[in-house]
Formats: C-alpha cells, structure tokens, sequence
C-alpha cells in the first residue's frame, strides 16, 4: 500500500508528489492522459522550434514557480516586448505603448478611474476566503458584466473591460462574480501585474517549454508516475482510500487530487461527497479559451517596429503576441480566442479556424500574415480530462455559498490543482501553492 496517491500529474500533482517523496513517502502519481503536463503542453515545428499550446508564462510576485524552476534547473528568458503595440478599436488599427492603448482623454479617464477602484476594492479582500469581507454577499450577488455597465461610463470603457475579462479568465464578463474579480486581482498583486508584459504576469517563457516543469519533476518520480490511468471511482474506508482505474485497483493511506474542479464529478464517490460540496463543484465550469499560433519565415512584423501585441474589439482574435523564440530566425504569432467565441470555434473544423484566425492576424499585421511555415491551435475544451482553461470560474454567489472549503480535506482526501491557491489562483504559481499545501496536509495529518 501507498502512503499517498495523487491523481493528476500537472504542476500541481506532480509538485506535491515531490514534496511527500522527499519527505521519505511512498507515493503514486496516476495520471489519465498518455503524457505529463496537465494543462501545459509543448508543441514542435518542423524547424524544431517549442512553443507551448497551454500555459506558458511566470512573472514577477510568483515566488514559489519561480524558486521551484531553480531547483529544476529550469531557466526563463522573456517574451519579445519591443515596438508599437497595436490597438484597433472603432475600426481603426493605431499604435501605442504601454499596458492601456491611446484612446480618446475622456475615454482613459473613464478606463483609469475604473481601474483605480478595482484595485482598491480588491486589496480588501481576504485572500484565505473572500466570503469574509463585510459586503461579500452583495459583491458576490453581482457580476462582473454588472458591474462594469454601472461603473464605465463609455462604451470604449466598458469594451475595454470586457476584453479584459478573456484576457484574465478566457470568459466573458457575465460568467464571473464581482467578487471573484476582486479576490483574484487581489491574488495576482493588482491589475497592472495580471495585464502586463514587463514586470508583469507575461513577462517571461520557460526554455524548452513550459511543459518542461512537469518533464522534470516526473523524472524525478520515475516509476511512481503511471501514465494513461483515468480513475473511474473513489472507495474511501476507514483505514485506506481505494482508487479504481481501468487497469485495477490501487489502495493507498491518503490520496490527493490536483485535477480541474469540474472532473472530481466524473468519478463515482463511495460514500457520495457531501452535498454541499457537490452542489458548489457543479457551478463551477472551466474557462474556453483556444490557443492558435502561425509559424513564419521570419517574425516580419518586427521590420515595421511592431511588438506582436494586439488588443482589439472585434475577434475572433482579440488579443496577439509575439511567441517567437530567441536565437531562431523564424517568428511566432500568438492568439486566443476566449469566451462565447471560443465555444463556437471549437465547433468549427481545424481548416476553418485556421482561416479566420490567419485573417484576424493579415487584419493587424498585413497579408504577408495570410502565408505562415506552419499553423497550430489547441481547443482546450476538447481535452478530455481538462474541459477547458484557462481554470475553473466562480459564478455569482459561490463564493458567499462557501467555496473556499473547496480546498479542505476530506476525511483521507485531500485536494490540490490551482483552483485551490490563495496567491496566484490560476497560474503556475497557484499549482505550485496548491500542492506544497496539500502534501503538507497529509504530513501534518
């Protein structure tokens, strides 16, 4: 028998599996995909080039991602944020520096003033349990569509933070409580750190690919991870938990699941969870993002002094960068489509994305973006054991319903995964989080 289990062999489950078997535990990593990486996976060009179809970026304030790449002698190197980016609202393509676009004077006043109160309001928030704050209740009641109606008082405001929404949670407005807004402002420093490039939560890549975390810490493991091993069911005893998988059956003292919020309902619980568990678990859905990027000869839009940012009202693709890798001649567009056309594009054939994606990027970039080496895109809700990224969303009034015992155990099962940080909720720095404090659980229990 195993001291522990851990099923999911992301970021998350691959760190606390690390830590308890560097506490001298014997542990188990079943994973249900025929690969490691959970939600970061690598993809390879014919030129050899990596660039990553998940997640991809560290940034400054994320301490517990960045020291774990030190120990696995992981280095990052930063995004290309050079030039003009690009903006292209009302119909018109403008240039502009910096984090917000150079709209109209009342229009940034309008975007600064919303902004400010954003992250005022958000320092409030406790990050252990926004539930906790004296107006919870009436902030989780709201969402963030609402509020973003009541508080910008132009329509260039309110479609800023409307792109905004995708960009952050790869969902739109309507999807997300207020406080939700908040608490994860407030879990990424503020909002110039979750928007921004420099000195920002985009501001540096993985050498090799972000799926190179989990590569690493899955070595380390060895034969404790076990690859293409879906669990069907949870018996849990008193003595012993019991995983049920396709291959047999796998007893352990404690288990741990680092998966998406969403999948724990895909496996059969004996005894039931507790209602009230499983009535918060049902309302929160995973994000839907689509992930594309065009491999060219070279990265052309440089030539122009351009940075590969894009942000614009009209989509599909709303929002661009330059995902080239340094040292390669050859150049990286990225873009994502997110929300309510990410669920509709995910419908349509690969050939078909492909088409309107190229013509977003010919739309910012020019017809020479209509030619790439290569083209590759990855829609996240069609992973079967992910269902969407870029995590899992909080409607209106869960949180105030008691979402954050979502993290506790219960009775010999503990839970990890992103969902459940405090700092960084969504990110590599939140996994990371989420698994040193569940194998921490299971050494103190």
């Amino acid at each position: 028998m195993h001291d522990v289990i851990v099923v999911g062999a992301g970021i998350s489950g691959l760190t606390a599996a690390w830590r308890l078997a560097q506490a001298g535990k014997r542990v188990k990593v079943l994973e249900a995909n025929p690969r490691v990486g959970g939600r970061t996976l690598n993809h390879r060009f014919a030129s050899g080039d990596v660039v990553e179809v998940g997640g991809q970026w560290v940034g400054p304030t994320q301490e517990r991602i960045l020291a774990l790449l030190a120990e696995l002698n992981l280095h990052t190197f930063p995004l290309w944020n050079q030039g003009d980016n690009l903006t292209l609202f009302g119909g018109v393509l403008k240039p502009y520096r910096g984090t917000i676009p150079r709209f109209a004077p009342h229009v940034l006043l309008d975007v600064a003033q919303a902004q400010w109160r954003l992250d005022r309001l958000a320092r409030q928030i406790p990050l252990d349990d926004p539930a906790r704050h004296p107006r919870a209740v009436q902030w989780d009641s709201l969402s963030f569509a609402q509020w973003i109606a009541r508080n910008l008082l132009t329509a260039h405001g309110r479609k800023v933070f409307e792109l905004l929404s995708g960009a952050v949670f790869a969902a739109n407005a309507r999807e997300m409580s207020f406080l939700h807004v908040l608490f994860y402002i407030n879990s990424g420093t503020n909002l110039d750190t979750l928007l921004g490039v420099d000195k920002g939560a985009q501001q540096d890549r993985i050498v090799g690919g972000s799926q190179r975390i989990c590569e690493e810490l899955a070595a380390r493991l060895g034969d404790a991870v076990q690859l293409e091993q879906p669990v069907r069911a949870l018996r849990q005893q008193a003595e012993q938990v019991e995983l049920i998988t396709d291959s047999g059956s796998y007893p352990a003292r404690r288990v741990i699941f680092a998966v998406p919020p969403t999948m724990l309902l895909r496996i059969t619980q004996e005894p039931l969870l507790p209602g009230w568990r499983d009535q918060l678990l049902q309302r929160q859905p995973q994000g839907a993002v689509v992930k594309c990027m065009a491999h060219y000869a070279t990265p052309f839009w440089r030539e122009r002094g351009l940075s590969g940012q894009v942000t614009s009202e009209s989509g599909p693709v709303r929002l661009t960068f330059d995902n080239s890798l340094p040292g390669s001649p050859r150049g990286v567009l990225m873009g994502f489509i997110e929300g309510d056309e990410a669920r509709h594009w995910s419908d349509q054939s690969a050939d078909q994305r492909q088409a309107v994606v190229l013509e977003c990027f010919s739309r910012y970039f020019g017809a020479q973006a209509l030619q790439p080496l290569e083209y590759v895109d990855k829609s996240w809700m069609d992973e079967p054991f992910s269902r969407g990224c870029y995590a899992a969303l909080f409607p209106p009034g869960l949180w105030s319903n008691g979402a954050a015992r979502l993290r506790e155990p219960l009775g010999r099962v503990h839970f990890a995964g992103t969902e459940t940080a405090t700092r960084w909720m969504g990110y590599f720095d939140g996994a990371v989080q989420a698994g040193e404090r569940a194998a921490a659980e299971v050494l103190n229990s």
